[in-house]
């Protein structure tokens, strides 16, 4: 890879589910060759979501130039094409500084508008989300889960019936155009690809109990580490303290945070909150591992096991960065 004469820029996008390591691999590299992170991940964007985000802390921060985070209100949206905007603009500026751009994150949607494009479906429509979740609270996602299964069965078999943020977007987009998202989604493959010559990586435990065991261990330490304070502070906000429906906003139904907003509304007990948040969490990666595995350009390392080999096809992407930083490949 490193032979290649493909003009290119650089860049790497370390993908995978939550809890996999990829947060501490890209700031060890970002170190290494001289790069800077762009965060992939839709819970980072917004202000106020730090412990049960697992945002890179302050002190993180400041040892390398993390872009895309804190760029939102919790109660303002931020969609997947603004993203793929900000993101490029990020990429061509590290670039021009002869740096070398790093992509972490989860968030697949995020993934594939920057490095796939998407097609120029219609903007949100604050009026129709409205709508949207008045008749969610009157019949129920399911019921709209099943509209959309009549009007668009593609994207209704892509959709789990509980997953509210995309049944609300697909309606949307249906509602809005006339057509079904997925007939837009079908035009995006014909957008322009992003002009970096990009190392793609999977990072995931071979073992899902291991990685279920992560989740677990950081759901705690979250806890231990004031996650449901952070989340009173939220609440506390005058902008959703005064929003008629917090839990529909993307920021709220983030994994954990919603599952926290509903415990100190006197959803349950302690411990059954602290099983529900985990069980959201594992729900999560499973569906990230799902994403994940569709992509058929990504190369797989479980970040433990394959240490070596890791290093190995680093070095051969980016050899010379990493031996102009006097760092052993």
């Amino acid at each position: 890879m490193a032979r290649s004469a493909d003009p290119r820029p650089l860049a790497i996008a370390l993908m995978g589910p939550t809890a996999s390591g990829k947060t501490a691999l890209a700031l060890d590299w970002a170190q290494r060759l001289d790069g800077e992170i762009v965060s992939v991940d839709s819970a980072l964007v917004y202000r106020g979501l730090d412990i049960g985000a697992a945002k890179p802390s302050a002190a993180e921060q400041a040892r390398v130039p993390h872009h895309l985070i804190d760029v939102r209100e919790p109660w303002q949206p931020y969609s997947a094409a603004e993203f793929a905007q900000d993101a490029r603009r990020a990429l061509d500026a590290i670039a021009a500084r002869g740096r070398l751009p790093i992509l972490a994150g989860g968030t697949g949607l995020y993934f594939h508008a920057l490095l796939r494009g998407l097609a120029p479906m219609p903007e949100a429509d604050a009026a129709v989300r409205a709508q949207l979740a008045e008749e969610a609270g009157r019949r129920g996602w399911d019921a709209l889960h099943a509209e959309l299964a009549r009007v668009d069965p593609e994207a209704a078999a892509r959709v789990h019936a509980t997953d509210a943020q995309r049944i609300q977007r697909a309606l949307e987009v249906f509602r809005l155009s006339g057509r079904p998202i997925s007939q837009w989604r079908r035009e995006a493959l014909n957008a322009p690809r992003l002009p970096y010559r990009v190392l793609k990586l999977a990072l995931a435990p071979a073992e899902r109990a291991t990685l279920h065991a992560r989740i677990e261990r950081r759901f705690d330490q979250m806890l231990a580490d004031g996650f449901l304070d952070e989340v009173r502070r939220l609440r506390a906000l005058p902008a959703l303290a005064a929003h008629p429906g917090p839990l529909d906003l993307p920021a709220i139904r983030a994994v954990g945070y919603r599952q926290a907003w509903e415990y100190l509304d006197g959803a349950g007990s302690a411990d059954e909150f602290r099983a529900r948040g985990i069980y959201a969490t594992r729900q999560l990666a499973k569906r990230q591992l799902t994403w994940l595995r569709g992509q058929l350009d990504l190369r797989w390392f479980d970040p433990l096991r394959d240490a070596v080999e890791l290093e190995r096809t680093l070095g051969l992407f980016a050899g010379a960065r990493l031996v102009g930083r006097g760092s052993a490949a």
